[in-house]
């Protein structure tokens, strides 16, 4: 059992955003099962976040160790290439977490893990997991339970 007794096989209706980041980290690559609406989108919040962070982190590291470039540019020197290189091993640690929350939340919405390679469709195919992922919960999701 975790967070409200609920266990990790189900999806935490109405998880709060620390529930919801401990459950992803719980199911780090776990396919199966689903997650609720709040579950995915807390996460995206987090996400959002984070790299708003390191977005602010690298201007500010550029900004302040730059090399001012001829076209009135700036060219980043070590400390800018360490900040992309922590925020590229951050986005490679969280891409595998990522995809399984979304299948998992394609799941409750009771759609097939699999239409998530629709992100491989340039501009819609995006967009159709996007309004897959707002769609409500769904009773006929528990077909991919555990």
């Amino acid at each position: 059992m975790t967070d409200a007794g609920v266990p990790l096989s189900q999806p935490l209706y109405g998880a709060s955003f620390v529930q919801a980041i401990k459950r992803f980290f719980a199911k780090y690559a776990t396919f199966s099962g689903r997650a609720s609406r709040s579950e995915y989108w807390w996460l995206a919040v987090a996400f959002l976040l984070v790299y708003a962070v390191f977005g602010g982190i690298l201007a500010l590291v550029l900004v302040t160790t730059g090399e001012p470039m001829p076209s009135g540019g700036v060219r980043g020197t070590g400390p800018e290439i360490a900040v992309l290189v922590l925020m590229g091993l951050v986005f490679v640690g969280l891409i595998i977490p990522s995809i399984a929350v979304t299948v998992r939340r394609l799941h409750d919405a009771d759609y097939s893990g699999w239409f998530y390679l629709l992100h491989l469709i340039p501009y819609l195919g995006s967009l159709v997991v996007f309004i897959f992922t707002l769609l409500p919960s769904r009773p006929a999701g528990a077909r991919f339970d555990e």
